[in-house]
């Protein structure tokens, strides 16, 4: 089986730093795929407040996590700091990716990429709604 191949989508133009805690390690000692996601959306939260948004309202509409896709580089321990990088890309007709690159900058080193499909979502009425203009404004479209 063929496996997944993220790439990084430069520029990232938001960060924030989040430490891995003994219990985002997995049976292997290192830090589980559940967590990492757990980790990302503690960056998306971040990355929306940047904007003044929160996933209840994204420039006037709610957010729903549609998909998810994480590939790994390399293990993360208990005590590492991690940078986790944001880019909103590939704006929709009801939606937009984040592209998360996740790093442990004390030796350089890529742990994760990680991408999130996120769905414009109207939880009222139970239905995704079109993108905002302020959220397609924020996405960076790649070549």
């Amino acid at each position: 089986m063929p496996r997944l191949d993220l790439r990084p989508r430069e520029p990232y133009p938001f960060s924030c730093d989040l430490v891995v805690r003994t219990t985002d390690l997995n049976y292997g000692g290192h830090l589980g795929n559940d967590r990492l996601l757990a980790l990302v959306h503690e960056a998306r939260v971040a990355f929306l407040a940047s904007h003044g948004w929160t996933e209840l309202d994204c420039g006037g509409a709610g957010l729903i996590m549609g998909d998810a896709a994480l590939c790994y580089r390399a293990e993360a321990f208990a005590g590492d700091r991690l940078r986790l990088e944001v880019a909103a890309v590939e704006p929709g007709r009801l939606g937009f990716r984040l592209a998360t690159r996740v790093t442990r900058p004390a030796d350089a080193t890529e742990v994760a990429l990680v991408e999130t499909g996120m769905v414009c979502f109207d939880y009222t009425r139970r239905r995704p709604v079109p993108l905002p203009p302020a959220v397609r404004a924020a996405c960076h479209r790649e070549d």
